[in-house]
């Protein structure tokens, strides 16, 4: 441990995969943030807290099963000459809900049922935290065999994955905050998470997608997104000047 601290390589390492496990954690603050704004407003920050906790205990967890997680990537079965590991299995089940969910949120924005609970409230408590396991066991597997793919040492893999929930948690309130304000960045935060559900169900078929491209294609969005509030906002600003 002592030679990690002295060691330039493990700091490096360190503040590269920590900068990474952040990356890959925007999808699931953007899913808490989803999933959260549908329960009553005193519930949704412990929501969003409980979803990270648990992130942090099964990556922690995980991470502690290495031989565990290398044996997921054994085929299981085969179907028509395909062969499927359990890991395959967990990333097809984890996108086909992402697409779900997304679909569902989206109809139920076009539709106007959210209007109808008044922001909140169209879930209970207990069928959020549900869905906030699901993901987080797919997006933890995820994040786990990255880690292990990039360190070597155990130490330096746990101190990033517990720095990126720290920031994720840090970064959840406002990032829900700012989603629900503008129904715009919502409908482009469901447009992400159907993304990220085609690119698990690649990966589960074993056809990789690189995350570069679709984090290209959504900060793209987000960048004409941010001009559009942007000249939204001067144009209030001009219409109640004197």
């Amino acid at each position: 441990m002592i030679d990690l601290l002295s060691s330039p390589e493990a700091w490096a390492s360190l503040a590269t995969l920590t900068a990474l496990e952040i990356v890959l954690g925007i999808d699931n603050v953007i899913f808490l943030s989803i999933v959260a704004a549908r329960l009553p407003e005193a519930q949704q920050r412990p929501a969003r807290q409980i979803g990270l906790a648990l992130a942090l205990i099964m990556r922690v967890g995980l991470l502690f099963s290495i031989a565990w997680i290398a044996s997921l990537s054994a085929p299981i079965v085969t179907l028509a000459g395909f062969p499927l590991s359990w890991r395959d299995l967990v990333l097809i089940g984890g996108g086909l809900f992402l697409l779900t969910k997304g679909t569902r949120e989206i109809h139920a924005m076009m539709e106007g049922e959210e209007d109808a609970h008044g922001g909140g409230g169209g879930t209970t408590f207990a069928a959020a935290i549900a869905q906030i396991v699901v993901l987080d066991v797919v997006f933890s597997l995820d994040s786990v065999i990255t880690a292990v793919g990039m360190a070597q040492d155990l130490e330096i893999m746990v101190a990033a994955i517990v720095i990126a929930i720290i920031v994720m948690l840090v970064a959840a309130e406002p990032v829900s905050a700012f989603v629900n304000r503008h129904p715009t960045v919502k409908m482009l935060a469901l447009a992400f998470l159907l993304l990220v559900g085609v690119a698990l169900i690649a990966d589960g078929m074993h056809f990789h997608i690189p995350r570069e491209y679709i984090y290209f294609a959504i900060a793209f969005s987000a960048g004409v997104e941010a001009l559009n509030l942007l000249a939204a906002r001067n144009r209030r600003a001009r219409r109640k000047a004197p």
